[in-house]
């Protein structure tokens, strides 16, 4: 289970997975990093929220390590709207259903054989 949250989380196609600069920085700020390569799934529903400790909502996981889980929702509101704000994404399943079906159209996508130009 704990795998499975941490692929939804990160092995999707919204995330992005960017490579260091040849002296070994990263283009975006921390915390910029973290809203383009997390996702987050379920984020109201309770159960969950609960079984996986918060872990669904990555977003404010990544971004607010030291705060309780159950704060997460309140915390959300305000990163979304901050993000939107800024231009930046915020990366969100409303269902875990959904989110494993586009993870599961991301490793479709992965393992197909490249195209020749």
């Amino acid at each position: 289970i704990l795998s499975i949250v941490f692929q939804l989380a990160h092995v999707m196609d919204e995330a992005e997975m960017p490579m260091p600069e040849i002296d070994g920085t990263m283009k975006n700020t921390w915390a910029i990093h973290q809203l383009k390569t997390t996702v987050n799934f379920s984020p109201k529903n309770r159960l969950v929220n609960w079984f996986t400790g918060g872990l669904n909502h990555q977003v404010e996981h990544h971004i607010f390590p030291n705060i309780s889980h159950v704060h997460y929702n309140k915390i959300a509101e305000i990163v979304k709207q901050t993000a939107a704000e800024c231009n930046l994404p915020y990366h969100e399943f409303k269902t875990t259903r959904s989110a494993i079906a586009s993870h599961f159209k991301h490793l479709r996508e992965l393992g197909r054989k490249p195209q020749l130009a």
